[in-house]
């Protein structure tokens, strides 16, 4: 299977982003990820560092290769703040798909890029990264399929389930490279990733004494439960192939799985209620990762009916956004209760995209997407550093004209 070509456009006049994709996303989520285009940003490029002492606890890649992290150096008053940013990237959830993952960057370090460039909220420019600029800044490298929640393995196809013990490896070597003297810290992630960050939210909180700040952003992690156009549930089928598969209950916040099955708890939705440690939650209402995938994959729609709303919002017909806003509600259900705390933060704008944190254009670009005229960027400095209200939910579709909205280029 050919990588994913992405074409990326940032036609600012519209606020779009054209992308073609001959793939499947499962296993790739490139149109997202950090080295795409950046929106003219002068980013840093951070190299990569293996974790040495991983192999020891077993806490390899897919494939067994070490896992890794890119680690920049906060300086001035960051020096001593830690922002710890999970890799996205899809899933593997049955042996044929994460053997082809384990030849990708998502399943070996050996494929990975040796610098990848640091924008949006990794940048080290305080035009670009007002609040963040100058922390200490670390992307850990997702190559274990699983979110970071896998204990297990398959001897017969060479697959390492490892997620959970390369978590720990990571969190155990950034602490002993300084993040133990932390004043405070912020564990994020986009897409897999954000799905990573609310899994591991309270871990990260008790690495560090209860003075720290410490606080958990999660974008684009919101991945419901939902029916799709046919009736079924392909993302709860998927996530139970996933924790099947990769051992993954076990590792699964006990708060959930205490009062839920374990598959359900790899939901976000059944996890945010129990949270203990502030958390802000940053989703598009209509996630075209989730459009793509779950609302109306191909395989819930064989006359096509939703071939042209699944490549652009704008073919949307009135039922199909009809059944749209019924998944912005869902979207809405979800973080009712969790954003009633004053501890937490949302930004829910009525967007057709997905990951906005990790993007120069999206996070603090002059025409970056607002909610109460507060760019991205804005909302979660103002939640962090305890400044104001961050709670920020938008209109439905189409009242909303600051998006940096996604399209596709063909039906893939």
């Amino acid at each position: 299977m050919a990588s994913c070509v992405v074409a990326v456009i940032l036609a600012f006049l519209v606020g779009a982003i054209a992308v073609h994709c001959s793939e499947p996303w499962w296993n790739e989520t490139q149109v997202y990820s950090t080295n795409a285009n950046s929106g003219g940003s002068n980013g840093v490029f951070v190299g990569l560092t293996l974790i040495q002492s991983a192999a020891a606890k077993g806490a390899v890649c897919l494939d067994g290769s070490l896992p890794g992290y890119h680690l920049h150096r906060g300086f001035g008053s960051g020096a001593n703040s830690w922002l710890v940013n999970l890799e996205g990237g899809g899933w593997c959830n049955d042996v044929s798909s994460c053997v082809f993952r384990k030849g990708s960057r998502r399943g070996s370090s050996n494929h990975m890029e040796r610098q990848l460039q640091f924008t949006g909220i990794m940048s080290n420019r305080p035009e670009e990264n007002p609040d963040f600029y100058n922390w200490n800044r670390v992307k850990v490298r997702y190559c274990d399929g699983g979110s970071f929640t896998g204990d297990g393995s398959n001897a017969a196809a060479g697959l390492y389930f490892r997620g959970q013990r390369i978590w720990q490896a990571a969190m155990d070597d950034l602490m002993a490279q300084g993040m133990r003297y932390a004043n405070q810290a912020l564990l994020s992630g986009c897409s897999a990733g954000g799905v990573s960050t609310i899994l591991h939210c309270d871990e990260f909180r008790g690495l560090f004494p209860s003075n720290t700040r410490v606080k958990c952003l999660a974008d684009a992690g919101m991945f419901l439960d939902t029916v799709d156009v046919s009736g079924r549930r392909e993302m709860r089928s998927f996530f139970n192939g996933i924790v099947r598969l990769q051992g993954s209950g076990r590792n699964l916040p006990r708060s959930c799985t205490s009062r839920m099955d374990k598959t359900s708890c790899f939901f976000p939705q059944n996890v945010v209620p129990t949270i203990q440690t502030p958390t802000f939650i940053l989703n598009t209402a209509y996630d075209v990762w989730q459009l793509q995938q779950t609302v109306a994959p191909k395989a819930a729609d064989p006359q096509g009916l939703w071939s042209k709303c699944r490549t652009s919002y704008v073919s949307c017909n009135g039922n199909q956004l009809q059944f749209l806003q019924g998944f912005r509600n869902q979207m809405l259900d979800s973080v009712r209760g969790f954003s009633a705390s004053r501890r937490n933060g949302v930004f829910i704008n009525s967007c057709f995209a997905h990951c906005q944190s990790e993007k120069r254009d999206t996070w603090y670009a002059s025409n970056s997407p607002r909610l109460g005229n507060k760019r991205i960027a804005e909302a979660v400095g103002d939640w962090f550093f305890e400044r104001g209200d961050a709670k920020y939910t938008d209109c439905a579709y189409p009242c909303d004209k600051t998006c940096h909205h996604i399209v596709f280029r063909g039906d893939h």
